[in-house]
């Protein structure tokens, strides 16, 4: 399924075809398997509130957010082999590396997520 995440407090958009990892088995695998993120991609897991990026083959921007999409906690530029967790997180964003920077999207900001048709 594909989702598209919006930062209502800003007005920008932070993933318009981002993919949501919310069984047990897309959660372990996350983005693994990924050589990279375009522009616009990303990965939603619900729930969740640690990333590690071992193995990973690049570095991502992490958004760690509340179950009100409320933005908790950021992790600009997490590189493989690192970990980074929020206790109040309910689930995570992970983004291209720049694109928190891009938005502007800060602790406080208020997320907006809509599911995509297929």
């Amino acid at each position: 399924m594909k989702i598209r995440v919006m930062n209502r407090t800003r007005g920008t958009c932070l993933a318009d075809a981002a993919d949501l990892a919310g069984s047990s088995e897309t959660r372990r695998e996350g983005l693994l398997k990924r050589a990279g993120l375009a522009p616009g991609e990303g990965l939603w897991i619900v729930p969740c509130e640690a990333v590690h990026c071992f193995f990973m083959k690049f570095t991502i921007d992490v958004v760690f957010i509340n179950k009100a999409k409320k933005v908790v906690k950021i992790r600009p530029s997490l590189k493989p082999w690192r970990i980074a967790g929020a206790l109040r997180a309910h689930s995570v964003i992970e983004l291209p590396e720049g694109r928190i920077a891009e938005t502007g999207t800060q602790k406080g900001d208020q997320l907006e997520i809509e599911k995509l048709e297929d």
